[in-house]
């Protein structure tokens, strides 16, 4: 903990006393939480940024899309557009967001929807000719307008919830206590190779509740890079001198994935619109290597004119162990819940 996080600590104490004043308001019904009559599953987390969100919910897209009529909404950060918008055709990242245009590119027969307004955006959905079955709520763990049937709250291996503080002294956005609305907990970036006495440590630190599952996840790289000129096999670009470009929230291991030392790295903040001024230095930078990106990130640059030279790197999220267990619980969840 820096410095100024320390002289900030008694704001942190402030600011966890309005968000626990907040939940108890919606615990007890006093402030009003909108149901809906179909599954509605919320993924999300009670830090801020970088738990790995957009790998869970294409997790559950791709369970889910061959059985149901899915249907993902989310606030669309950083957006151009206000209110609710539904994607197609003419549809773009600044329209949608980053995020929920390439839940749109990957998966065409999934509704995509942004609106900061959740109940009104499932409202909106709802009212579709084609309304969907179940709606995955991406980022809305503390969007309390809606009662989620289902909730998935994601903390990461390396920064516990159990082991952070509340804003602006630590990274969550309202207590350790949230954790209990959970249904499902999943520990994302773990080690490939972590051991069932570790889960087992980390199982007991985070104190869930006996109704209350838990799953370990690692991020998966693909093998190949993908661009406009095709694709080459990660092994073949890891020799060659390029340049690194991510905008997300902890790019670090991206850049570990793929460099050698003749590369060069290039951050920018999460979400990041990309000028003129931007795509002018990268291209220098790049002095005619190639740029591989994150898939988040090749959204907000396919247009741009370095795409020729441009390429980016799929992840998905596995699970360590028992993934067909997760699976029972979610698909149980919406057959219970579904309107037959």
């Amino acid at each position: 903990m820096n410095l100024l996080r320390k002289i900030l600590f008694p704001f942190a104490i402030l600011y966890g006393f309005i968000t626990s004043i907040r939940n108890f308001l919606f615990d007890k019904g006093i402030l009003k939480s909108t149901s809906f009559d179909i599954p509605v599953i919320a993924v999300g987390n009670l830090s801020v940024g970088g738990t790995g969100k957009t790998p869970q919910i294409e997790y559950l897209i791709r369970l889910l899309a061959d059985k149901y009529k899915v249907a993902t909404l989310s606030r669309g950060y950083k957006r151009k557009s206000e209110g609710f918008v539904l994607a197609d055709s003419t549809s773009n990242a600044e329209i949608l967001g980053d995020e929920p245009f390439q839940f749109y590119q990957k998966f065409p027969n999934v509704q995509v929807a942004v609106d900061a307004n959740r109940t009104n955006g499932i409202t909106q959905l709802l009212s579709q000719k084609e309304k969907p079955q179940v709606i995955l709520l991406d980022d809305a763990y503390q969007h309390r307008k809606v009662k989620a049937g289902f909730y998935i709250l994601l903390t990461s291996y390396g920064d516990l919830y159990a082991d952070d503080f509340i804003l602006p002294t630590g990274n969550l956005r309202e207590s350790r206590s949230g954790a209990n609305r959970a249904n499902i907990v999943v520990v994302t970036k773990c080690p490939n190779n972590l051991s069932e006495e570790e889960q087992e440590k980390i199982r007991l630190k985070l104190k869930l509740n006996c109704s209350q599952q838990i799953f370990f996840t690692f991020i998966d790289y693909d093998t190949v890079i993908y661009g406009q000129n095709g694709k080459i096999a990660v092994d073949e670009i890891k020799s060659e001198s390029k340049l690194l470009l991510a905008g997300i929230a902890k790019p670090k291991p991206f850049f570990d994935y793929l460099k050698n030392e003749n590369d060069e790295c290039l951050t920018f903040p999460d979400h990041h619109h990309f000028s003129e001024t931007d795509l002018d230095s990268i291209q220098n930078k790049a002095n005619g290597r190639k740029i591989i990106t994150t898939e988040k990130d090749y959204v907000r640059l396919k247009d741009s004119k370095q795409v020729s030279q441009l390429y980016y790197l799929p992840i998905k999220s596995t699970f360590i162990n028992h993934h067909q267990n997760f699976d029972v619980s979610i698909l149980q969840y919406i057959k219970e819940n579904l309107e037959t």
